[in-house]
């Protein structure tokens, strides 16, 4: 145990809790701590971040490849849980995501890490056959659908992303890689025009009304829309911090509450506002070590499977900064995507610290076979 102590990769863990402590300190001035006293959110989250850091721990030190031995009662698991949703979980605004106080479609994350890396690894000499790659894809569209019937499209969007990297780290043939690319720009150029048509007829097959708005205003860009209203006052808050920000808890945009869900999907446009584009860079730094890290550990990881692993991990949390810093921007249309660690929510926090978890698991585990 002592081994795997002075083993553990302490900059992936001092980098991870600097991104989460930014977040808490940020959810304080969202939720106006100054002015409120230390309650609600801001409480809520820092319980959630000690917690977490026991969680991540705990799959610190149980080893992955046992954990993976279980890829089939966790993929049972994903999908009952996700099927409970939909029958007797909590409705908020017209969604059903949360069961028994948790949000199952996070957690999703962490198991389709789990079952596709054991998968990609136990036909990796195959992982070019048709059949292997269909098999693969079947068992990501069963949990993909049903978190889509939430209806959640940025979760759902996850695991895609999630399994485009496992079979990318799986050595993927380059002509599957060719044919992704083309049916991708395929699906933007239909959704494209079927956002400009005045139907959308194609778009109402697999998005919902508030789903299609978002796109239709993103191509139309109107500032005078209703559905805009996110985007725009976050483009502003991000703007008004200018090079050092406005100072913590003076955020205007913020702490006027003009910025809907602030702590959650917009809280880099309150980093933005209060701490400016240094503060952002440094955000956005602190994101890169952590994704770096866990591509190093990737890399250099005793088996193959540790390196699906950890690479899974890192394409999780790239992915997910990525397009939270593009909707904040107005880069990309919203689509309620949590920023990692730093953005405001239990089951987020949970399944992050879980997947820094098993990273450090799998770096672990290579420090020992070095001794």
């Amino acid at each position: 145990m002592h081994r795997k102590i002075y083993s553990l990769d302490y900059v992936l863990i001092f980098f991870v809790l600097a991104v989460s402590i930014v977040g808490i300190i940020t959810i304080g001035s969202t939720t106006h701590i100054n002015v409120n006293g230390i309650k609600g959110n801001f409480l809520n989250q820092i319980l959630w971040l000690i917690s977490g850091i026991f969680l991540m721990l705990f799959f610190t030190f149980w080893d992955y490849k046992k954990i993976a031995k279980l890829y089939i009662p966790i993929y049972i698991l994903n999908i009952l849980l996700l099927v409970l949703v939909l029958l007797i979980g909590n409705e908020d605004r017209g969604v059903r995501r949360w069961i028994f106080g948790i949000q199952p479609s996070e957690f999703a994350k962490i198991f389709t890490i789990i079952y596709l890396s054991k998968l990609v690894d136990k036909f990796k000499e195959k992982i070019n056959n048709i059949s292997i790659v269909a098999l693969i894809a079947v068992a990501v569209i069963i949990p993909v659908a049903l978190i889509k019937m939430q209806p959640s499209l940025s979760a759902s969007m996850v695991l895609l992303a999630i399994f485009i990297t496992e079979m990318f780290v799986g050595n993927i043939g380059s002509k599957y890689i060719k044919i992704a690319v083309i049916a991708v720009i395929a699906v933007i150029a239909v959704v494209y025009f079927d956002a400009i048509s005045s139907e959308h007829r194609i778009l109402s097959l697999f998005m919902s009304d508030y789903q299609i708005s978002r796109i239709v205003e993103y191509i139309h860009s109107d500032f005078s829309s209703p559905d805009f209203y996110q985007t725009k006052n976050s483009i502003w808050a991000i703007g008004s911090g200018q090079l050092t920000g406005k100072g913590l808890f003076k955020g205007t945009i913020n702490q006027l509450s003009y910025l809907p869900d602030s702590h959650n999907d917009f809280i880099f446009s309150v980093i933005g506002e209060e701490f400016g584009f240094i503060g952002c860079l440094i955000v956005l730094i602190f994101m890169f070590v952590i994704i770096s890290r866990c591509i190093n550990i990737a890399i250099n990881a005793e088996d193959f499977l540790g390196t699906l692993i950890a690479g899974g991990v890192a394409g999780m949390i790239a992915f997910q900064t990525f397009v939270n810093v593009g909707v904040a921007t107005g880069l990309l249309p919203n689509t309620g995507m949590p920023f990692p660690f730093l953005s405001y929510g239990g089951s987020s926090m949970w399944a992050n610290m879980i997947a820094i978890g098993l990273v450090l698991n799998v770096g672990i585990t290579r420090q020992k076979n070095i001794f």
